[in-house]
């Protein structure tokens, strides 16, 4: 199949059956093609909508989400994960402000912080219908099997494989909706699971489905155990029913958002008190937790403690891990940057299920 039919095939597909009525597809613009696909780096789009629509109802313009403090930012993304995407967008967005208008070539787009091939590409085409081609999990997923080719997509070889061959596919005309439709293909046709090859535009020429392959395409990523990191969350309260949170660094792990002290042991988190000259009340380790990053595996331990006398606990001057210590009542965690498990953990204890 050339080009020119495989290009037909999708866009005929796309104009009866395609996704037209998500949120970002309604009153197009830079900008909004810009957040949505950021936020759709990895994340389903299932999960995006909610987030994408209250974003959007607080920062509805990028001169708005450029102006805004990053704490604002961080307590729309939190939950969604990858928090990089939103320091990035962040950052991001006060550069084009700043220099007046949104960027439209390639060049000028990769430059910014948190914005690679794809992304730039998507928003070239969908935003301002330009030719240029994507390779987002769903585009890779399709290539691989319309042409059975062989190997992990994240390996440098076949990724330029898969780049070239994006590239030649894509048309002059018509960028936004082609775009649109190869993504529409991986996400709601040939899917990870039970694809719906029958009806996909494209079938008879797929090399997968010709062969009865598709279930081996694309080659997973080989197999790696992840390591596992243990800590200790220490959750502070005080007698007015507040809780001790501590604001991360703006970079790595959870960076910029609000957690609890954290420690390797329990002795560490015991000498941390008395080094705070912290009376506890009462104490008591909670259910260990796992969460699980990209590259290894946190298992957690809380430790629950009351406390008499929370005016004592300051933060010592110099390079230390936490550079902000706040008490928090309840009812303003949920106006907090949090990371999904600390938040978790505590709903659960505000709702009294400690141990759930």
């Amino acid at each position: 199949m050339d080009p020119t039919d495989f290009q037909q095939r999708l866009l005929g597909w796309f104009d009866q059956h395609g996704r037209k009525d998500l949120p970002w597809q309604q009153d197009r613009s830079p900008y909004r093609v810009w957040l949505s696909e950021t936020m759709l780096q990895q994340t389903q789009v299932a999960t995006v909508i909610p987030y994408f629509n209250a974003f959007i109802g607080r920062f509805p313009t990028l001169e708005s989400l450029a102006n805004a403090a990053i704490d604002d930012v961080l307590h729309l993304w939190s939950g969604l994960g990858y928090y990089a995407r939103a320091r990035n967008l962040h950052k991001a967005a006060q550069l084009i402000n700043k220099q007046g208008y949104f960027p439209d070539t390639l060049a000028e787009l990769i430059d910014l912080p948190g914005i690679g091939p794809s992304t730039a590409g998507a928003v070239l085409s969908i935003a301002f219908n330009k030719s240029h081609p994507i390779l987002d999990g769903n585009v890779k997923r399709v290539l691989t099997r319309f042409q059975a080719i062989p190997g992990w997509p994240g390996n440098s070889r076949i990724n330029k494989q898969l780049w070239a061959l994006s590239a030649e596919l894509m048309p002059a005309a018509r960028a936004a909706d082609y775009t649109q439709a190869i993504m529409d293909l991986g996400a709601t046709l040939c899917t990870r699971r039970n694809p719906s090859c029958t009806v996909c535009p494209v079938n008879t020429h797929c090399k997968a489905r010709v062969s009865g392959t598709v279930a081996l395409y694309p080659t997973p990523k080989p197999a790696k155990t992840l390591p596992t990191k243990h800590l200790f969350f220490l959750l502070l309260t005080d007698q007015y029913g507040r809780v001790l949170l501590e604001k991360r660094p703006p970079n790595g792990i959870w960076g910029g958002l609000w957690s609890l002290p954290e420690f390797d042991n329990l002795d560490d988190a015991g000498h941390w008190c008395q080094a705070k000259n912290v009376r506890i009340l009462s104490q008591n380790l909670l259910k260990p937790r796992r969460h699980t990053f990209s590259h290894y595996h946190l298992d957690y331990t809380p430790l629950y403690a009351e406390i008499k006398n929370p005016i004592n606990i300051v933060m010592d001057a110099g390079p230390a891990v936490w550079y902000n210590t706040v008490w928090h009542h309840a009812e303003e965690i949920n106006n907090l940057g949090l990371a999904a498990p600390i938040k978790i953990l505590l709903q659960s204890l505000n709702n009294g299920n400690d141990n759930d």
